[in-house]
């Protein structure tokens, strides 16, 4: 199980910025996916004042679209979801069953590509 814990602080100007905690002082192994493909650019630095890690990504442009999108974040050595973005791009009906279906989705998804790679491991 994942001892990562993420934490939003803000989102400003198109990008989400938030806190991992759990790591100490090593680097988290974290992934950031839109749509299961991988969001480049997000920053990961070192808290000089604290015991965490501050997390930016810069939304994608294909987020900012019609229809609820959801951005992960895993963690890679865990195989885990820490956290996620949910961004609600029109009016919709029934918002909260959407949304949890779009996170449902992203996280089937991930199950999947954990249980290939443990099936191509263990062969």
């Amino acid at each position: 199980m994942s001892t990562l814990k993420l934490t939003k602080t803000r989102m400003l100007e198109g990008m989400w910025q938030g806190i991992i905690s759990g790591s100490g002082d090593d680097k988290p192994d974290i992934a950031v996916t839109h749509d299961n493909v991988n969001v480049p650019d997000f920053k990961l630095a070192k808290s000089d004042t604290a015991d965490h890690w501050s997390l930016t990504i810069p939304v994608p442009a294909t987020a900012i679209a019609d229809g609820i999108h959801v951005i992960l974040v895993t963690d890679n050595e865990a195989g885990q979801k820490i956290g996620d973005i949910v961004i609600i791009g029109d009016d919709v009906t029934n918002i909260d069953q959407r949304a949890e279906l779009e996170l449902l989705r992203a996280e089937l998804e991930m199950l999947k590509r954990a249980f290939r790679r443990h099936c191509i491991e263990t062969t």
